[in-house]
């Protein structure tokens, strides 16, 4: 086998390549790669993502890229059709138009003079998403990914439904997006059609809060895309990572697991980061990883790490509540084969008397709408105070089970199984289970979670409602976590019947009636020693900036006491800052308001405004995005606005208002 060398190749770094499709559209490409590469041809490694190279992923580029050019390889940053500086149109996210563009893409990479014709592709949400897709489509270059934060079901493991339920997130990040893809390519790139791709992109914006509001159900539209309607179709060697503070830590250890091609996972502690600047620390050597991983599938060079456990994950100590932890406390463990589906597993029953031994149960819940304004942002990822806070406030509004104090450690590693025989007053019902470790002065940290549409028991695409006062009998699977219960410390499990503003409140105030349950809890003998170390993070030099105006954040909730009604304001302002190598000047704000009546479903109601601007000498671009909605008995109502200005005069000005039926919803 070859032998990986130390010496680094000098690099050199092309700021707008143009990639041009068959169908003649152009894709601009930002490339770091040896010098010496058309004399000594490395592999290409792809990161394709529509949030924008020049001014919107420079921070994190900046970082990686160029440490693994250095390391003997191309690196690829593309803008996706109808994003940053490429030319197109974007439609949605996923399509099939995205994914045909990546091989086209991929099949130009290997066909270069400089690259050696073995093709990855690396990602992180977005880009984490379509390694896994165009990985499905086997083209002959791409022999390998690295997935980060991804999933492998768009239904049940998005931003946009989860058990069933109406994620907010449809309309947070579909706010972002709406954003996010207003703006145009830098004028000093195309200074002659920059005009004209921005005016053609604001005519033609998709609203996608709307486009994604109308699957209600596991649908063709999310069966695309979604990996998990056939593992097999992956060849390429697969290194899977997430985070436990992330919205999608379930799909390492399901790729794991299910992937016939080679496949290791990492899940740490982190949020919606690269794990070589995340946070929670510890961060590890991410970078070093996925060099590991490159020259072993795109140099075959033997670098061990079929060798590697199949899963490492980070099990967290048993901490305080907090919405923000710089570290968390524990250590990286192990599992050679597999990830955690072979763990043996403990049964506590759930009775009137907490959770424990098996004894009658017979319990109502009806929780005020507001309950659940602890549980932090579904996806923590802008490094504000995200974090799920203390639960005291949403148990209080919860049908709680708590066992005795634990005589040792327990270890919770993998998802817990929630099994529960119940009936509802409602057609329509839903309930969140919050897994809780309790601490012995009442505080109470949220392990992990899960939520249910009750109308989606049996079925995700098919869904029925409920029959009032007839029991029925549920299985509903808690988000994979690793963590260390203490000894003296106790579990909460809570049930709750809404969890504002995660996930939107059914039609109707329904009650809940517990009939019988048991927490399947699975986990690993504490002291176990399969355990695991990484090397310290390395990584490039930062992203040279100027800072115009500094990031500012803020959440509050907010009591009006003369109407009842609770609302969650947040307010991040991302800051302005100059590209000290291009010149270009860029900026963000962005603000949500989440508004309910704790007695009153029907007065859901979130709004979202963005600021994007971008400026060079003579030339001030701006965008205000807004889009709100609301609900009644049998639809959902969108709004949504977009104004674009140039150097302060409206150019384009477009409103949306729509409604959408309800479906079991």
């Amino acid at each position: 086998m070859k032998q990986s060398s130390n010496t680094l190749r000098e690099i050199t770094e092309l700021p707008d390549v143009g990639i041009t499709l068959s169908d003649g559209c152009r894709l601009s490409a930002r490339i770091w790669r040896p010098k010496d590469a058309d004399e000594a041809p490395v592999p290409a490694i792809l990161e394709y993502l529509p949030y924008r190279k020049r001014d919107g992923t420079c921070a994190r580029d900046a970082l990686t890229h160029p440490y693994l050019a250095e390391r003997g390889y191309a690196c690829i940053r593309v803008d996706m059709r109808g994003n940053g500086d490429s030319e197109g149109l974007m439609e949605d996210e996923y399509t099939q138009q995205e994914q045909e563009d990546a091989v086209e893409v991929i099949n130009w990479l290997a066909a270069q003079p400089w690259c050696s014709g073995a093709v990855g592709m690396m990602g992180i949400s977005w880009g984490g998403f379509n390694a896994l897709q165009v990985a499905a489509l086997q083209p002959e270059p791409l022999k390998a990914i690295i997935t980060l934060c991804s999933t492998a079901d768009r239904y049940a493991d998005d931003i946009h439904y989860k058990g069933g339920c109406l994620l907010n997130e449809n309309l947070g990040w579909g706010a972002t997006m709406w954003a996010y893809s207003s703006r145009g390519p830098d004028p000093a790139l195309a200074p002659e059609k920059w005009r004209d791709m921005w005016l053609e992109r604001l005519e033609n914006e998709p609203f996608l809060p709307a486009t994604w509001l109308q699957h209600q159900t596991r649908d063709a539209y999310w069966q695309h895309g979604s990996v998990c309607e056939d593992y097999t179709a992956i060849k390429a060697a697969t290194l899977a990572v997430g985070g436990w503070g992330d919205a999608y830590k379930n799909t390492v250890p399901t790729l794991v697991e299910n992937l016939s091609a080679p496949v290791k996972g990492i899940n740490g502690p982190w949020v919606h980061k690269y794990p070589h600047f995340a946070v929670p620390e510890p961060r590890i050597g991410f970078l070093q990883e996925a060099l590991r991983w490159w020259d072993r599938w795109l140099k075959d060079i033997d670098t061990k790490v079929e060798g590697d456990p199949d899963y490492r994950a980070y099990l967290m100590d048993g901490v305080r509540p907090a919405t923000w932890y710089s570290e968390r406390p524990g250590r990286w463990i192990a599992e050679k084969t597999g990830a955690t589906s072979h763990l043996p597993v403990e049964t506590l029953h759930l009775s009137n008397a907490g959770l424990g031994a098996e004894a009658p149960l017979s319990r109502t819940v009806a929780s005020p709408q507001d309950t659940g304004m602890e549980a932090g942002e579904y996806c923590a990822i802008w490094l504000g105070p995200e974090l799920p806070g203390d639960q005291r406030s949403d148990d209080a509004r919860s049908a709680c089970f708590d066992t005795a104090p634990l005589a040792q450690d327990m270890d919770i590693i993998g998802a817990p199984k929630i099994r529960l025989r119940l009936s509802a007053d409602r057609p329509q019902a839903q309930i969140a289970v919050r897994l809780n470790h309790l601490h012995p002065d009442g505080a109470s940290t949220r392990i992990t979670y899960g939520v249910l549409n009750l109308s989606h028991r049996d079925s995700h695409a098919k869904p029925q409602p409920l029959e009032p006062g007839k029991a029925h009998d549920i299985d509903l699977d808690l988000d994979h976590i690793a963590y260390r219960v203490p000894a003296g410390h106790q579990l909460r499990l809570a049930i709750s019947t809404s969890y504002w503003p995660l996930i939107w409140p059914s039609p109707e105030a329904a009650a809940v009636t517990l009939l019988d349950g048991v927490a399947e809890l699975p986990q690993r003998p504490s002291g176990d020693a399969d355990e695991w170390s990484f090397e310290p993070p390395e990584m490039a030099a930062e992203w040279q900036v100027e800072t115009l105006r500094d990031p500012t954040s803020s959440r509050q909730v907010v009591r009006d006491l003369p109407t009842g009604e609770v609302r969650l304001e947040i307010t991040d302002d991302f800051g302005c800052r100059r590209d000290l190598t291009h010149g270009l000047d860029s900026g963000s704000t962005a603000r949500e308001t989440w508004t309910i009546h704790p007695d009153d479903p029907l007065s859901a109601r979130g709004i979202c405004h963005w600021s994007e601007e971008m400026s060079r000498p003579g030339i001030a671009l701006r965008t205000e995005t807004t889009c709100e909605m609301s609900s009644d008995l049998t639809h959902f109502h969108l709004k949504a606005g977009l104004k674009a200005y140039e150097n302060g005069n409206l150019v384009h000005n477009r409103d949306i208002n729509l409604s959408i039926e309800r479906n079991c919803l």
